[in-house]
C-alpha cells in the first residue's frame, strides 16, 4: 500500500517495532536525527550519513536501482521512499507488499510537513516538531536574502550540462539563498549550454558537488564560454537535501550569499 502526505492512509502502520528501510539519503540522516537506530534495518548505498549507518546497516541497491529481494529479506514493516528519487515501478512493486510511504518534497513548505509526518508514522513527532520549528526559524532569519536576487543558475551535471530547472526543490533552496533562478521557466533538470546561460543573464553559476562533483577544472572551462559570469562550487547537500540537513543550510546560504556579491 502506497502511503503518502497528501492522503491519510496511516492507519495500521505500528509505531513500536518497527523495521525501517529508507530509500533516500536525506530522508535516511533525518531518521537517525530522530534517534530511529534500532527502528532502520535497510538503507541505500548512496546513504552516506552518517557515517556509522553507512558501515553498519544493511544495503538493498541503490536509490534507483532497488534490489526486491534485499528487501524482502529484511522484512521491513515501512518503506520510506520519494517520488523523484525512486523509480515509479519499484515503488509500485513494493507497495504491493509493504506499507510504503512515498514522499514528494518541492519546496521547504513540503519538506517541513514531511518532517512531521515521518515524525508520526515513526513515534517521534515531538521530536521532529521541534526539528521542523528550529528549521523554519532559521530560513526566516534570512529571509532578507530574497531581496535583490541574483541572477543565478544551477548546474548539477556535465555531458550534456543539466540544471535545476522551475518547480524542483533546488529552485527553491535557490530563492532562499537571494537568487533568481534564469532557468525557472524550464521543467524540472533541462539540458543548456553555455550560449544559453549567456542569453538568460546569468551573473553567478553554481556548481554543484553532486550528484555531477564538479570541480576547479569544469569552472575553469566554463569561464572560457561565460567570461562576464561568475562561477562558483557549492555544496549540492545543503542544496538537495531535505531531511535534517535543512538546519546547515541557511547559514550556508547566508556565506555564500555574501561570497556572490564580493569580488
Amino acid at each position: 500500500m502506497i502511503l503518502s502526505s497528501t492522503g491519510s492512509a496511516t492507519v495500521g502502520v505500528p509505531t513500536d517495532r518497527q523495521r525501517i528501510i529508507s530509500l533516500v539519503p536525506s530522508q535516511t540522516e533525518l531518521l537517525h536525527y530522530l534517534g530511529l537506530e534500532a527502528e532502520t534495518v535497510g538503507i541505500t548505498k548512496f546513504c552516506i550519513h552518517p557515517a556509522e549507518w553507512k558501515t553498519g546497516k544493511a544495503k538493498i541497491g541503490g536509490t534507483k536501482t532497488v534490489k526486491l529481494a534485499a528487501i524482502d529479506a529484511l522484512q521491513p514493516t515501512l518503506i520510506i521512499a520519494n517520488k523523484e528519487e525512486n523509480v515509479k515501478e519499484q515503488v509500485e512493486a513494493l507497495a504491493e507488499s509493504y506499507a510504503l510511504w512515498l514522499t514528494d518534497v518541492n519546496n521547504l513548505a513540503e519538506a517541513l510537513q514531511m518532517i512531521h509526518d515521518i515524525g508520526q508514522l515513526t513515534g517521534t513527532s515531538e521530536k521532529a516538531q521541534i526539528l521542523a520549528a528550529d528549521i523554519a526559524a532559521r530560513f526566516a532569519a534570512i529571509a532578507h536574502l530574497r531581496q535583490n536576487p541574483i541572477k543565478t543558475a544551477y548546474l548539477i551535471w556535465r555531458k550534456p550540462y543539466m540544471a535545476a530547472g522551475g518547480g524542483t526543490f533546488i529552485d527553491d533552496m535557490l530563492a532562499h539563498c537571494g537568487c533568481q533562478n534564469v532557468l525557472a521557466h524550464l521543467p524540472r533538470y533541462p539540458q543548456v549550454s553555455a550560449g544559453q546561460l549567456s542569453e538568460a543573464g546569468c551573473e553567478v553559476l553554481l556548481l554543484s558537488s553532486e550528484p555531477y562533483p564538479f570541480k576547479q577544472q569544469h569552472i575553469d572551462e566554463l569561464q572560457e564560454q561565460l567570461p562576464h559570469t561568475r562561477i562558483l562550487l557549492v555544496d549540492g547537500e545543503l542544496f538537495s537535501w531535505y531531511g535534517s540537513r535543512l538546519l546547515l543550510s541557511p547559514a550556508y546560504f547566508f556565506q555564500l550569499r555574501q561570497l556572490m556579491t564580493t569580488r
